[in-house]
C-alpha cells in the first residue's frame, strides 16, 4: 500500500480544471507534489504558478513536457531545441525535479524510423549542454509502441537507457506504467536504470479500452500489477514522488475535479 505522502497529481488527470484549480485541489485533498503541463504553465503564468506553490509548500515532481525533436530539415529541428530550452527556463522557475521528455515520432511524410531515433538522440544531446548548466535533469519518457509514429519512437526501457549510457550526466528515465507494463525485460532493463529513474508514473490499462490515448483507466480498473512494478523501481534506487497521470476524455474528465480526486488518492493507497 502506497503512503500518499508520495503522491504526486499529474495535472492530465483532471483535465477540466485549470492549473490554478489543480494547485487549489492538492491543497484541499492534502496532495504534496504536482506536475503541470505546460499549457496550463503558461495561461496561469510562470510566476503565479511559482508563488502558489511556494506559498502552500507544493513540491514540483516534474514539468511536463519537452521533447519532440524530430523535423524534416534543420530549421524544425533547431525551433524545436529553442522551445526545449524554453522548457528548461520553465522548469527551473518553477522549481522542478526534473523535465520529461515525450521524444517525438518520424517527420511528416517520412518512413525512415532510424534516422528519427538519431535526431532524437542528437537532440537530447544538445539540449543537455543547456540543461546541465541549470541543473535541471532530462527524463526521457519511452511510449509504447502504438506511438512510434506520432508521439516517441524510443518505445522501450532499453531504448531509453542506450541513451543514457552513451549521453551520461544529466539525463534519466521517467517510468510510465501505462506505456512499459508489457515488455518482456521490463525487471531487467528497470534495474539497468538503478540510480536513473527521475520519475514514476502511475494508472491502468483496460482491456476493452475504447481510445489507445484517451482511455486510460484509474488504478485498479485495469491489468497493470502497479505494486509490483514499484517495487522495481524502489529497488532501482527510486524513493521520489509518484506520479497519476490518466488520460480519460470520456469516464474521469467528465466527472468533478474532487471526485476525481477522492477517488485518485483511494485508489493509489489501495492498488499502489
Amino acid at each position: 500500500m502506497a503512503d500518499k505522502s508520495r503522491l504526486s497529481l499529474n495535472t492530465a488527470t483532471v483535465n477540466q480544471w485549470s492549473l490554478e484549480e489543480c494547485i487549489n485541489g492538492c491543497v484541499r485533498h492534502g496532495i504534496a507534489a504536482i506536475d503541470p503541463w505546460r499549457d496550463g504553465l503558461h495561461n496561469l503564468g510562470a510566476d503565479v504558478a511559482r508563488e502558489m506553490l511556494i506559498d502552500n509548500d507544493i513540491k514540483v515532481s516534474a514539468l511536463c513536457r519537452g521533447g519532440m525533436f524530430t523535423g524534416n530539415n534543420t530549421l524544425e529541428c533547431e525551433a524545436a531545441l529553442d522551445d526545449n530550452r524554453r522548457a528548461v527556463d520553465e522548469a527551473v522557475k518553477i522549481n522542478a525535479q526534473c523535465l520529461v521528455l515525450v521524444v517525438g515520432g518520424l517527420p511528416a511524410e517520412s518512413k525512415d524510423i532510424n534516422d528519427a531515433r538519431q535526431q532524437v538522440r542528437d537532440g537530447i544531446g544538445k539540449l543537455l549542454d543547456y540543461s546541465r548548466t541549470c541543473d535541471i535533469p532530462l527524463a526521457i519518457e519511452p511510449l509504447h509502441p502504438m506511438y512510434a509514429a506520432d508521439r516517441s519512437c524510443v518505445n522501450t526501457l532499453r531504448q531509453a537507457n542506450d541513451i543514457c549510457d552513451e549521453l551520461g550526466d544529466g539525463v534519466g528515465i521517467a517510468v510510465d506504467a501505462y506505456h512499459v507494463w508489457w515488455d518482456p525485460d521490463l525487471e531487467k532493463e528497470i534495474k539497468r536504470a538503478s540510480g536513473r529513474i527521475l520519475g514514476f508514473h502511475v494508472c491502468d490499462w483496460l482491456v476493452s479500452t475504447t481510445d489507445l490515448l484517451l482511455d486510460r483507466g484509474m488504478m485498479g480498473d485495469g491489468i497493470i500489477d502497479l505494486p509490483s512494478m514499484r517495487r522495481m523501481v524502489e529497488a532501482a534506487g527510486f524513493d521520489g514522488f509518484i506520479e497519476v497521470e490518466i488520460f480519460s476524455k470520456k469516464n474521469w474528465w467528465q466527472k468533478p475535479g474532487n471526485e476525481v480526486m477522492e477517488t485518485m488518492i483511494n485508489r493509489f493507497e489501495t492498488y499502489v
